[in-house]
């Protein structure tokens, strides 16, 4: 079987790392290889699939449904493989470890999950259900982080992403919310409440149905620092219909409040990092030419 990466993947790539084609070229044989090795049946390459890994339905010698999945190390497979392993299967997807996979040396980069049902996301339900289950899911995923295990913390994470911002050249009124997200992250940086396990990028579609739970997250790009910054992206979810409405601004602070308040999270906190999230990749989307998703992220950030 041909295992080409769908083209929404391909051109994601392409934005983060210009000069990234070398894994996408050697992806086929490397999932050839990721097949043999688990001597896995396939049944299709998940289309359009995400914007970071390449994800196969397979099957395991025994039958079992899977999903291999292959990332670049820049996505930070490693710490994925850690942060599932810690949670256990508990509100995320589970790593399958079995007889046919123990003989096999891990391989960097690739994954085999348990399979979920990758068309059927938290987002398919009601709003006020899918709110109600995306905020279950993501309270379980807070732990304490494993102990001789190290995952980038918010600190580290955010110093990156802080430098980028400041050298990015940006019109006066984008300049101004780089300003306040900058200082957001300063202030909330100087007294951390709690350090847990986060799942990095949690947001609605990153939770789907599955036949032992329910409910599953997938997708982490794991961190450690305090759950406020984990709730963050939750908070923008579906930002179109938010910018479409004509109460979007109202709509957005009493978001934060509710979510704040099921989650036990203080308040102000997940309004400064909600506006430091929004920023920056607002400030991102424009880098690499995406002007529409800067121009909505950017409008949304001004709400805070």
């Amino acid at each position: 079987m041909a295992f080409e990466p769908p083209q929404r993947l391909v051109r994601a790539l392409a934005e983060s790392a210009p000069d990234g084609d070398a894994w996408v070229e050697e992806l086929p044989e490397a999932t050839e290889r990721a097949v043999t090795a688990r001597e896995l049946t396939v049944e299709r390459v998940q289309v359009p699939g995400g914007r970071s890994s390449l994800v196969v339905l397979v099957r395991l010698p025994d039958g079992t449904p899977a999903a291999l999945k292959l990332a670049p190390p820049r996505y930070r497979p490693e710490a994925e493989r850690a942060a599932l392993a810690q949670w256990g299967g508990l509100g995320a997807v589970q790593l399958i470890e079995s007889a046919a996979t123990d003989a096999v040396p891990l391989t960097e980069g690739v994954l085999l999950l348990e399979r979920l049902h990758p068309e059927v996301s938290v987002r398919s339900l009601p709003e006020a259900k899918a709110w109600l289950e995306a905020a279950g899911t993501l309270r379980r995923l807070w732990v304490a982080p494993p102990e001789g295990t190290v995952f980038e913390t918010v600190a580290e994470r955010t110093g990156r992403q802080a430098v980028a911002m400041r050298g990015a050249s940006a019109p006066a009124e984008v300049a101004a919310l780089v300003d306040a997200a900058l200082a957001a992250r300063e202030e909330l940086l100087a007294a951390p409440p709690e350090v847990r396990l986060l799942h990095g990028t949690f947001r609605q579609s990153k939770v789907l149905a599955g036949d032992r739970a329910p409910w599953l997250a997938v997708g982490p790009d794991p961190v450690v620092g305090e759950c406020a910054f984990d709730l963050a992206r939750l908070v923008r979810d579906r930002v179109e219909d938010l910018i479409a409405s004509p109460s979007g601004a109202a709509t957005t602070r009493r978001r934060v409040k509710r979510l704040a308040e099921s989650l036990d999270v203080d308040q102000e906190r997940l309004r400064g990092w909600t506006l430091f999230r929004a920023v920056e990749s607002g400030v991102r989307a424009l880098r690499v030419g995406r002007p529409r998703d800067a121009e909505l992220l950017l409008e949304f950030a001004g709400w805070l």
